[in-house]
């Protein structure tokens, strides 16, 4: 916080799935469960506009790109922000991926009705003109190949590595039951960490990629043996692939599986654990998981385990169940929580509107400044008090009648004579710069604002508004959601 800087065997038919209701093109579906007590429950899955979506996402700025290959990747991922304060994940596909819309429609719908709690769960699409975009749940935690292969402060630790095993397992195991035992290019970008830091597979993977089913864009060294030998995806195409994921969490590092299945072959199968770990592992935990990696990459299909029965495999593997996510992996719990714009001035400036803005201020008058010291409150009575006072009058009466120009000439007259700024001078000088296209100038006084009052949600708000103008759309909203924490502060205060 402070003064602003520069600065996501049978391919299903899409006929199996249940489309959209011509008449309410949002879909109830039920709470999400893990075959035990515990529920979560999920948004229903809806057919958004494309506006909301253009806005949510910055008119898809570059700035919002979330997939590990940026704009170079097939079908790039936004991070996205609804005007509820929901943080979201939207998928983009390229031009013409799905020609025919309805058929995207259903069968986003299909996948959006398999929700999970170790599921990243589709909470909606868009299918207006040539776009065609998947909306899920956002996970602000970054990709299980951030975690292994780029980590900044510390290594992924082995029961985290259990732990993913598991959980993409029990994924896995809940989209066969749903009739979804297909998931395309399963690998640890797929692999995706909650707000708890726990581990859960997106969704994306559920959905082809176009109509004709290209699956499997990654490296061919990676690709199950039968989809390159014949092109097509089955469910053992799925195991190979979580196989390769195993290799990943044991080695952190990115090894061919016909490698690691000569290593495995050759009795030194320890070999391919990550050395970051430096043996913080039980030796016999680690060759199970190996074994197991090693019957997922069989050649034959009919060779490979089922997910049950990796399941029953991985489970006793894990030794600290009790050890929340977040600690294991030294993440703060909360840390994407936005602030929920809880003020007018607030909702009026996320949603750039410069006339609630003025009415607003308007009605604030200098409120928000009564009980500080300025010259006019304390010096005595002289022809310099008189015409710093008549200068204000004339300012507040231009800025009343919209007299943009004619106020910020008062007004800068203001505050050269008043040896003490004054916040909100500062602040409608900010507004009338807005309202006559100077957002830099805008920007400029807004800051001063805040130099003024240091906490003051308006300053905020108001920088927020002039980043915006200025196309700094991640800026604006970083000073948005400061405005907002310390409008919450402010309640709180009041509260106790």
């Amino acid at each position: 916080m402070g003064c602003i800087q520069s600065k996501t065997t049978h391919i299903p038919s899409p006929n199996d799935a249940s489309p959209l209701p011509e008449s309410d093109k949002q879909i109830s579906v039920g709470e999400v469960g893990e075959g035990d007590n515990q529920q979560q429950k999920v948004a229903a899955f809806k057919e958004y506009n494309l506006s909301e979506l253009r806005k949510a996402t910055n008119g898809f700025s570059t700035e919002c790109i979330v997939s590990e290959s940026g704009e170079k990747a097939p079908n790039v991922v936004y991070r996205g922000r609804l005007e509820s304060n929901r943080f979201i994940a939207v998928k983009r596909f390229s031009k013409h991926s799905w020609p025919d819309a309805q058929q995207f429609l259903e069968e986003a719908a299909g996948v959006g009705n398999v929700r999970h709690k170790r599921l990243a769960n589709l909470i909606g699409c868009c299918a207006e003109g040539d776009e065609r975009l998947l909306v899920a749940e956002f996970m602000p935690h970054d990709t299980l190949s951030k975690h292994l292969f780029h980590y900044d402060k510390q290594p992924l630790p082995w029961e985290m590595r259990v732990r993913v095993a598991y959980y993409i397992a029990l994924a896995l195991d809940h989209c066969n039951a749903e009739n979804r035992n297909i998931y395309h290019d399963l690998n640890a970008y797929r692999v995706l960490f909650d707000e708890d830091g726990d581990p859960r597979l997106s969704t994306f993977g559920l959905m082809k990629n176009s109509r004709d089913g290209k699956s499997y864009s990654t490296n061919l060294a990676y690709t199950p043996p039968e989809f390159m030998r014949t092109g097509r995806v089955i469910p053992e195409s799925v195991i190979y692939s979580y196989g390769t994921i195993l290799l990943d969490l044991l080695s952190g590092k990115h090894i061919p599986p016909s490698h690691a299945l000569d290593i495995i072959r050759g009795k030194t199968s320890l070999v391919l654990m990550d050395s970051s770990l430096e043996g913080q592992y039980i030796d016999e935990d680690a060759a199970t998981m190996i074994e197991l990696a090693s019957k997922c990459l069989q050649y034959e299909a009919r060779d490979r385990p089922d997910i049950k029965f990796l399941l029953a495999a991985v489970d006793p593997l894990q030794k600290q169940k009790e050890v929340t996510s977040h600690v294991l992996m030294g993440l703060p719990k909360t840390a994407v929580v936005v602030p929920v714009m809880t003020s007018p001035l607030g909702k009026a400036c996320e949603r750039m509107d410069l006339t609630a803005v003025h009415d607003i201020l308007l009605k604030t008058g200098y409120r928000d400044e009564e009980g500080a010291d300025n010259e006019l409150s304390f010096q005595e009575w002289t022809q310099q008090v008189q015409d710093m006072l008549n200068t204000k009058k004339s300012g507040d009466i231009a800025f009343r009648d919209k007299d943009f120009k004619n106020a910020i000439d008062n007004y800068s007259k203001l505050v050269a004579m008043m040896p003490v700024p004054s916040a909100t001078v500062f602040a409608r000088r900010t507004l009338c710069y807005l309202m006559t296209g100077q957002p830099e100038l805008a920007l400029r006084d807004a800051m001063q604002a805040q130099v003024c009052i240091p906490e003051w949600p308006t300053a905020f708000y108001l920088q927020a508004l002039a980043l915006s103008k200025l196309g700094m759309e991640a800026d604006a909203q970083d000073m948005l959601n400061d405005g907002a924490a310390f409008e919450a502060k402010r309640q709180s205060s009041w509260r106790g």
